[in-house]
């Protein structure tokens, strides 16, 4: 019987939508897969998250996570861009429901806390830092990093609830 828990992290976006699925088993953290979902250039918002929530449904059902991690709304001086990223997260979030998992929502300061151990970290450091963790041979796309990035932070989260259960 194994106690390897999967997990999902989703880095939403209207233009593209990141994904990294991880694996803990036992101390060690296991890639098992990362992308960029990207719609088509020309398609309209509607189209573009209706791809992005097919396609994420797809990457679920073919790794069966047990949980997701999701970035959860940052500040923007672009009221539009929010808005649509806003949609996006709709869209990853109803994907994620449907199948039936475990959501927790991360502001990107506690992700890179976690991850490289600083809250105000640089783009690049949270990508190295995803590498090195992973053991990946090179440092994945930004989009792709930031996901792998929360579902790591997932994954250190439910051991510090365990261990909080456990005392």
């Amino acid at each position: 019987m194994s106690n390897a828990v999967r997990t999902i992290g989703v880095d939403p976006g209207s233009r593209a939508a990141g994904y990294g699925v991880v694996e803990k088993q036992g101390s060690q953290l296991v890639h098992i897969d990362c992308g960029v979902i990207v719609p088509p250039k020309d398609a309209v918002l509607p189209a573009r998250l209706l791809f992005i929530e097919n396609a994420l449904e797809e990457v679920v059902r073919r790794y069966r996570p047990e949980q997701a991690a999701v970035e959860d709304v940052f500040y923007s001086r672009n009221w539009r861009s929010a808005l649509k990223l806003g949609q996006a997260r709709g869209a990853v979030l109803a994907a994620l429901a449907r199948e039936g998992l475990e959501i927790v929502e991360y502001a990107p300061a506690r992700v890179k806390l976690a991850v490289v151990g600083f809250g105000r970290a640089e783009k690049e450091q949270v990508q190295q830092m995803v590498r090195v963790l992973l053991g990946l041979p090179e440092i994945p796309e930004e989009n792709a990093a930031d996901a792998l990035a929360l579902a790591i932070c997932r994954l250190h989260d439910s051991d510090d609830r365990l261990r909080e259960l456990l005392k």
